[in-house]
């Protein structure tokens, strides 16, 4: 099962920020989330709110600001603490830090139709010039957005975010053609898990900050999970696979996956 940093490593450094990222990387995780925003310049910058009053120190929305302005702020108001000021970046600055990101979930917010459309081109130019076909996937919860991602490049994944049982997001998902399904792991089962994977979804889960539903997740199929913890959640599963290959066969075949080791709250 894939782990994807939730908004970098929400739990662990400020969210949607470059040391965020750098500190999971440094951990060994190469998945993550991240959430992208129009700025005032039409460059995408990694945000998760449509303004900057809850992580900066200021007020406003995106939209008024350039993505250099959007850099000076500190982005740390609200986030896990970190010792030294941080921007909100922009994706081609995330972009030009990694060279061997595995993948990214591009999560984009419900904007107005004419700056989703500008970062809808944005995105297409960006992937195409970079070729992140098999290294990135656009996601959102709005459907008139995958769908113009979906006509200006059918190369490009898509994946539909669901937060609700209603409309069916599995429904949802199918019609749009979406490779993803990025679903709230309180609404994911075993059945839906296998329903997706007929239809050839990846079914990514978010966010699951405790071991105990990550094993149940795993239990139902889910390909990936999305967590504000990746760090410690690679180190739960890379240990536990170190434990599983160091017990004799008989051993390790009489352990269930979900009592391999001890979970935590």
């Amino acid at each position: 099962m894939i782990v994807y940093g939730h908004r970098g490593a929400k739990g662990e450094a400020p969210e949607n920020t470059l040391p965020g990222f750098i500190h999971a990387y440094r951990h060994g995780v190469r998945h993550f989330e991240l959430d992208l925003v129009l700025s005032k310049d039409g460059k995408p910058v990694m945000v998760h709110d449509l303004t900057v009053d809850r992580t900066t120190g200021q007020k406003g929305n995106i939209c008024d600001y350039t993505a250099a302005e959007l850099a000076q702020m500190d982005a740390r108001r609200n986030t896990s603490s970190w010792p030294r000021k941080i921007g909100i970046p922009s994706l081609e600055d995330l972009l030009d830090q990694f060279d061997d990101l595995e993948h990214l979930q591009l999560e984009v917010k419900k904007d107005s139709r004419q700056r989703l459309n500008i970062l809808c081109n944005r995105l297409t130019e960006i992937i195409q010039r970079r070729d992140l076909y098999q290294t990135a996937a656009i996601t959102s919860s709005d459907i008139w957005f995958l769908k113009q991602i979906r006509r200006r490049n059918r190369r490009i994944r898509i994946g539909f975010v669901a937060e609700r049982k209603f409309p069916r997001p599995l429904t949802q998902a199918t019609r749009l053609g979406c490779d993803y399904l990025c679903i709230n792991w309180k609404l994911c089962s075993k059945g839906m898990v296998e329903q997706a994977h007929r239809r050839g979804l990846h079914v990514s889960t978010w966010t699951v900050n405790r071991i105990h539903d990550m094993l149940q997740l795993e239990n139902a199929g889910v390909d990936s999970i999305i967590t504000d913890y990746p760090t410690s959640t690679r180190m739960f599963f890379d240990n536990r696979a170190t434990a599983l290959l160091s017990l004799p066969n008989t051993q390790r075949n009489a352990i269930p996956d979900n009592e391999a080791l001890p979970t935590t709250g």
